[in-house]
């Protein structure tokens, strides 16, 4: 069964309306939706502060009070950034039939399985949204799975290496401040989330321009099922999140790493940190892009409130389950 990818559907609709299974209703279309004339001016952390307990600090605060933040000063070279930018998008200029040689198995696979595709199942609104995704292990090496990359652009999978290099220092640090902002001692941590063991799972998203932006969102609302997510755009704005029950656009903030606290974090907190609710709009004019890259359990590694958080005052707030089976149930909308 063929699929007919979003990047084609934008090509042909550049001067007809759009299929009625992108456009949202009123109460989702980002037209109607978003509070106008303000950027929502998420916590932007230097991470090159030497003063390391305010560091420390600004992050726990911005996880529990806002689910993300921007962290400046990262110490990913621009050019490490730029090559991942522009390999990923010669990626998805190829003809269509180049790409298709990596596309997902349209039966069988869900949203976050390796490869190329575009998301088959529609939400449970019945619609779609407006985007093509490539999916694929970067971390740790015996969970790669290289055939998956492409091997046009010739220079993908060493962009994509040296990229994962840097990423993993930013991600490390990042991943052991937040739990010892939980209360964790340093001889704990890898008790808890062996570095080594975690997956990085790397996403593009690209969003062709769109003749009808304010009635489409190109991923809806949600929270990302992993610990936390660590995401390059481009700049091309896009971003949304959710603050006090409403929708705002998130400022760009040039060569910073968007982080987002995802359900692992506030499922392992037992609530104390908070997964951020956010989605994505698109442009008329010029093609979105970003490079989210999840930092996640093993499929087999069971996932739940720890301990330390759990008392008679203080019961689970969530069940302790496989994490696979937490991605099953999230990914095809069944309770958990």
């Amino acid at each position: 069964m063929e699929v007919e990818r979003v990047q084609t559907i934008a090509h042909k609709s550049k001067n007809t309306t759009i299929p009625s299974m992108f456009v949202r209703s009123e109460t989702e279309s980002p037209g109607t939706t978003t509070v106008q004339g303000v950027k929502l001016g998420v916590p932007i952390i230097d991470f090159s502060n030497p003063d390391e307990v305010k560091v420390q600090n600004e992050i726990i605060e911005a996880s529990k009070e806002w689910g993300m933040f921007q962290i400046v000063n990262h110490e990913i070279p621009n050019e490490v950034i730029r090559k991942l930018q522009s390999v990923g998008k010669e990626f998805f200029e190829l003809p269509q039939d180049e790409k298709e040689v990596y596309a997902k198995p349209v039966i069988g696979s869900d949203v976050s399985s390796e490869g190329y595709g575009t998301k088959h199942q529609k939400e449970l609104s019945g619609k779609r949204g407006w985007v093509d995704h490539f999916f694929h292990i970067i971390w740790p090496p015996s969970s790669v799975n290289y055939s998956c990359w492409p091997n046009n652009p010739t220079s993908y999978r060493e962009v994509n290496v040296e990229y994962g290099k840097y990423l993993r220092r930013v991600s490390n640090k990042l991943f052991n401040i937040m739990l010892v902002g939980l209360g964790f001692e340093e001889n704990e941590l890898k008790s808890v989330a062996d570095e080594n063991e975690l997956i990085h799972l790397l996403k593009i998203n690209y969003y062709p321009p769109c003749p009808c932006p304010d009635l489409v969102l190109g991923v809806p609302p949600h929270t990302d099922m992993c610990y936390i997510t660590l995401l390059i755009p481009n700049e091309v704005e896009g971003l949304q999140a959710s603050r006090d029950g409403q929708w705002y656009d998130v400022k760009y903030v040039p060569n910073a790493l968007i982080i987002h606290v995802g359900d692992q974090m506030q499922i392992l907190s037992n609530g104390k940190y908070k997964a951020v609710l956010h989605r994505t709009t698109v442009n008329k004019d010029e093609t979105r892009m970003s490079w989210p890259v999840f930092i996640e359990p093993k499929p087999e590694n069971e996932v739940g409130p720890h301990p330390k958080f759990v008392n008679q005052e203080n019961p689970p707030k969530y069940k302790t389950k496989k994490y696979k089976d937490y991605a099953y149930c999230k990914l095809n909308k069944i309770p958990q």
